[in-house]
């Protein structure tokens, strides 16, 4: 028997990367699995591995900014599922351009855009959730944060915003669900290797950031996805309004550790000069 025989879960943004891992780890474990994902085809494929595996999913492309399509999502899985156990809402728009900048030099209607996203779709699949998961006795949400919530940047300020926001928007609904056995919590990936990052970030920003880890790679949508199915289970059953950091250390050290306080022997022959480069 897995942790989520039984259970059902909403997964939004599980089209590719952390979003796509964490339906296949629900699934793998004996849950049901509503793979959503503003990507039609992605979700469709997402859902025919986990069929492949002998797991049970469907596959609904839907925007998460859009009420309409928010509330038949959870109707979708009611209908087909017979209720909702779990939600992971991990979709959000990133926008790794000049249009998400500093506070003076970014573009309002990425701002926007990024909030309706990432905070009001949030809000909105646990506005739909809740009521189903009290009908069932209870539930879990993780919610898909970013390290970039909980330090400043010198760009991506609406992304930022929008993370820590949903940091508080986890801790109130935690606080508020509490009494009817509804868990919530976030979690804050660090450099995480996805298809998405890899094709916006360039070598010498990758060389970079993992000059602030403390581990020697990089993350992996797996590493988040395991965090994520702990969480959603019996296993954390009395951890509630956390904000739990997945990041290979990257915010547990002083600056100078990037600036060369670490060991020069753990670094391959090189990379100091070529992060100075970058």
């Amino acid at each position: 028997m897995g942790r989520f025989e039984g259970k059902v879960a909403v997964v939004t943004g599980a089209g590719a990367g952390i979003g796509k891992a964490c339906a296949l780890a629900i699934a793998r474990e004996g849950g049901r699995v509503v793979v959503a994902d503003i990507d039609g085809s992605a979700a469709i494929a997402s859902t025919a591995q986990i069929a492949a595996e002998a797991g049970h999913a469907l596959a609904l492309a839907m925007d998460i900014a859009d009420a309409q399509a928010v509330a038949a999502l959870f109707e979708t899985a009611e209908r087909h599922f017979g209720g909702v156990d779990l939600l992971v809402n991990n979709a959000s728009a990133m926008h790794l351009t000049p249009r998400d900048r500093t506070i003076l030099d970014l573009d309002l209607a990425v701002w926007d855009q990024t909030m309706a996203t990432n905070l009001r779709g949030t809000l909105l699949c646990c506005r739909q959730a809740i009521p189903r998961m009290i009908a069932r006795g209870g539930g879990a949400i993780v919610n898909m944060s970013s390290c970039q919530g909980l330090s400043g940047d010198t760009a991506q300020t609406s992304y930022a915003a929008s993370k820590a926001a949903m940091n508080m928007l986890s801790a109130s609904l935690a606080t508020q669900y509490g009494h009817a056995q509804i868990r919530c919590n976030a979690v804050a990936p660090g450099l995480i290797m996805t298809e998405r990052l890899l094709a916006k970030l360039d070598e010498c920003m990758q060389r970079h950031l993992r000059r602030h880890q403390l581990l020697p790679r990089v993350g992996r949508p797996e590493d988040v996805a395991a965090l994520v199915a702990f969480l959603l289970s019996g296993d954390a059953a009395f951890i509630t309004g956390q904000v739990v950091c997945i990041d290979g250390g990257m915010l547990a050290h002083v600056p100078t550790y990037a600036d060369g306080g670490n060991s020069p022997a753990a670094r391959p022959a090189g990379d100091t000069a070529e992060a100075e480069r970058c």
